[in-house]
């Protein structure tokens, strides 16, 4: 420690008024001041000296073996397992086959069906609507009429073509009977016997003959042609008499299949012209559910990573047949239907490039019972799970026992920790497919340790899954 002394200098001495000796006056006693930063200098270096001392004089610090350190964890026992890819999706629900009613003639509506309303389902073969048909009538009637005059030509042309040969065999029958008497007036006027006037008649009459028998072979020359424009005449009408009917069948709008009526857009005694929309509905019997899965999801969903082999199109059915699939409801989870994979669309998706895949349900009203079973109807938000046949058989772990980097925690036989690295195939349903790493039996740690030091002890928390 350093000590200032401090002492003050005697008064000097002052003769009052001047400087006139042996009178002194005293003016008090003078200070020195110390500059701050010189006042903090001694606690600092004092500070200083005392925890020198203290660091010199202190113990180092106990050194603590990590290999003799324990932490509780849960545990499974790893097993190679059959692996079924499980890929999971989202869509909208949408009718397999949807229906719009289109007036294919014009005419008012004079019937509608009681039920033909938003919402109500008609059965196949039901007749919805009727537009008046009296117009159409008549349209067959009159076809019929002039087809059934047709068919009278026809009949007389096979009368004519009948009396026209039988007149023709008689006139040739009278054509050789004027041949003959002719010849024979012939020879009797080169004979001199005959005269020449009984000649020339018997040539005019036999040429009258002849001319007979030639009309009625013109006649029957022409039958074929006349019978032939009959025959056109007659295809015609029938061809008009067809579309009378099916317009008359047109009048009455008839239900192609089971079906749920969307919209109707028509009210009974309105005239509605031809290609004017009737009625919306869709079918009851299918409904179809689209779902976008990532292009390696969908080949492992059909069995593809176990084989290098091609496959073609032709293939694709029998692919299809091995995927199970369930569909629930997002909002209640409790109501599922069992659907079937059919087809994919014929693009990618453009922004998320993955494959279409299209789900049909069969028999979506059956056990219809609201609100504990609804029907599947259209535009439901659904979820799809579908379900591949088996792939291979693998190690699988929960995800949460893969940590960062691909490492696994493992139990040893002595129950020390180990961290190995390992390789994982994919991911499905919180579950992780180990490729490489991890053997049957071995003991996995399924919590993810803080810190993780190779060699602690593990005390697994109940028995290993």
């Amino acid at each position: 420690m350093i000590t200032i002394y401090l002492t003050s200098c005697p008064p000097r001495a002052r003769r009052p008024g001047g400087d006139a000796p042996g009178r002194f006056e005293t003016s008090g006693s003078s200070k020195v001041k110390i500059p701050r930063v010189l006042r903090l200098l001694p606690p600092i270096a004092l500070g200083v000296a005392a925890a020198a001392w203290f660091i010199s004089h202190a113990e180092p610090p106990a050194r603590v073996d990590d290999a003799g350190r324990s932490i509780a964890a849960r545990t499974m026992i790893a097993s190679a397992e059959p692996v079924r890819t499980v890929v999971r999706g989202y869509g909208n629900v949408q009718a397999a086959r949807s229906w719009e009613a289109v007036s294919e003639v014009a005419g008012t509506i004079v019937w509608r069906h009681p039920d033909l309303e938003t919402g109500n389902m008609l059965e196949e073969g039901t007749a919805a609507l009727k537009i008046d048909p009296s117009a159409y009538e008549l349209a067959v009637a009159q076809a019929e009429a002039d087809l059934s005059t047709l068919q009278a030509d026809v009949a007389q042309i096979a009368i004519d073509e009948t009396n026209t040969r039988r007149l023709l065999a008689l006139e040739q029958n009278r054509l050789d009977l004027a041949e003959s008497e002719l010849n024979r007036i012939r020879d009797l006027r080169e004979r001199g016997v005959a005269a020449q006037s009984a000649l020339d008649s018997q040539e005019r009459a036999t040429l009258t003959v002849r001319r007979a028998v030639g009309e009625l072979q013109n006649t029957l020359a022409l039958i074929p042609s006349r019978r032939h424009r009959l025959d056109a005449q007659m295809a015609r009408t029938t061809a008009i008499l067809a579309r009378a009917r099916r317009d008359l069948e047109m009048t009455e709008i008839t239900v192609p299949f089971d079906l749920r009526i969307g919209k109707v857009h028509v009210e009974r005694h309105q005239f509605v012209a031809a290609g004017q929309p009737l009625i919306t509905a869709d079918d009851v019997g299918q409904v179809e559910i689209t779902a976008q899965i990532p292009v390696a999801s969908f080949r492992r969903l059909l069995g593809r990573e176990a084989t290098d082999q091609p496959m073609s199109p032709s293939d694709l059915p029998d692919r299809f047949a091995g995927v199970s699939v369930e569909v629930t409801l997002v909002s209640d989870d409790q109501q599922a239907w069992a659907g079937r994979l059919v087809r994919v669309e014929n693009a990618l998706d453009p922004q998320a490039r993955s494959v279409p895949a299209v789900v049909v349900v069969d028999d979506p009203y059956a056990g219809v019972n609201p609100p504990d079973r609804l029907p599947l109807v259209p535009n439901m938000y659904v979820e799809l799970t579908l379900t591949g046949p088996v792939v291979a058989t693998q190690v699988t772990l929960p995800d949460s026992a893969v940590h960062e980097g691909g490492i696994v925690y493992l139990r040893d036989g002595a129950g020390r920790l180990e961290l190995r690295r390992v390789s994982v195939g994919w991911l499905q349903s919180g579950t992780a497919i180990i490729l490489d790493g991890v053997f049957p039996g071995e003991e996995v740690i399924l919590d993810d340790l803080v810190p993780a030091v190779p060699g602690m002890i593990v005390v697994p928390v109940g028995e290993p899954k």
